[in-house]
């Protein structure tokens, strides 16, 4: 069998949640099926690891003049005029405009923008909106991450369960692991979040919740924000120079997987408010790193954190301060969440992600 993957998402230097999923698809598909054929379709060379295939693994680079709608465009003339593939996998949110008469498999993370439109830009917004009714009328089977995700799809969009398979993510357990010998990052005792930096992750209460908690903090505990800046990044920075707290929440954009893991190591605790998760990668990965955390108990968050983070109200200020209070003071709490996450960890891997995967694309 023929297996197509987009593999434009994994093959971004810069990436973040969807991407990695994709990378780290594709290097476990890698691992496990030498006997079906793969294309990779991609817009620009792959880069190491990803172009590293073995010999039924072929990387096929499709040009394409605009900087977006690579898929929707470039992809949907491969599939009516190129050589298709009797699968074709998109692992994120779209689909390209005719997939031909072969079957499709697309993965679809969330569906947040239903849920927060406010929080999305309008083309984001339209974007997504197109890609899912696209999906819903062209899609063979959709993979989601939880079984939040899969009940979201079906209720909104009124899609047949039985269409919808579920593939728990998982995490580089060759990078995030516990560390007593990692670079230290900083001097100072801190709060850790890792995430786009943008409404719908609720950075805004957590900037707000800080500032209350800073006012009876005796340890000089910083905030350290990674990620890319995303929709309504200027306001948080407004709001941190309005609350004085330019010398305490450090914002320090992306950071590679080694940084990432190394401030991981040293923090205190792992704080992740978001308003609207399908899984939730950076609570796992702080979890299997050994750090207590505290997330939002709403979406699928508490579906992955079970019974060993800290959660909270995303929309109370008042009880993400009192995680904050609880996370600095109580050694005994940090000592609980830490046994109880590292275990949690356990539970989610790349290669259990990809045998899932594997078994849809070939059904």
């Amino acid at each position: 069998m023929i297996i197509g993957i987009d593999a434009s998402r994994a093959n971004k230097k810069e990436k973040t949640g969807v991407e990695w999923y994709s990378h780290h698809l594709i290097e476990e598909l890698k691992k496990i099926d030498s006997e079906n054929q793969y294309f990779l379709y991609t817009n620009k060379k792959l880069g190491e690891p990803l172009s590293n295939c073995p010999q039924n693994f072929l990387e096929k680079i499709l040009r394409w003049p605009l900087r977006r709608f690579w898929t929707l465009g470039r992809l949907t003339l491969e599939m009516i005029f190129g050589e298709r593939p009797d699968v074709l996998f998109v692992p994120s949110h779209t689909l390209p405009l005719w997939p031909g008469k072969k079957k499709t498999v697309v993965t679809v993370h969330d569906i947040g923008f239903e849920h927060f439109p406010k929080l999305y830009r309008w083309p984001v917004k339209v974007y997504h909106k197109i890609s899912i009714r696209i999906i819903k009328l062209l899609a063979d089977k959709i993979i989601t991450v939880s079984e939040f995700s899969k009940k979201d799809l079906a209720k909104v969009y009124k899609i047949d369960p039985a269409k919808i398979e579920v593939a728990y993510l998982g995490y580089d357990r060759e990078k995030y692991f516990p560390k007593n010998d990692f670079v230290k990052m900083s001097d100072s005792p801190y709060f850790l979040f890792v995430g786009r930096l943008e409404e719908k992750k609720n950075i805004g209460r957590l900037i707000e919740a800080f500032a209350e908690f800073k006012k009876n903090d005796s340890q000089n505990m910083k905030l350290v924000l990674l990620g890319l800046p995303g929709f309504g990044f200027e306001n948080f920075l407004t709001q941190i120079e309005n609350c004085g707290l330019q010398k305490d929440v450090l914002i320090l954009g992306w950071q590679s997987t080694e940084n990432v893991a190394n401030w991981l190591a040293g923090a205190r605790a792992f704080v992740f408010p978001s308003l609207f998760e399908g899984f939730g990668i950076p609570i796992i990965e702080a979890m299997a790193c050994g750090i207590p955390v505290a997330c939002s108990k709403t979406t699928a968050l508490g579906e992955i954190a079970g019974q060993a983070a800290l959660t909270f109200d995303p929309m109370s200020v008042v009880e993400i301060v009192e995680s904050l209070q609880r996370l600095s003071g109580d050694e005994i709490l940090r000592n609980e969440l830490r046994a109880k996450g590292y275990e949690r960890a356990k539970e989610f891997s790349w290669k259990k992600c990809a045998e899932k995967v594997r078994n849809v694309l070939l059904f």
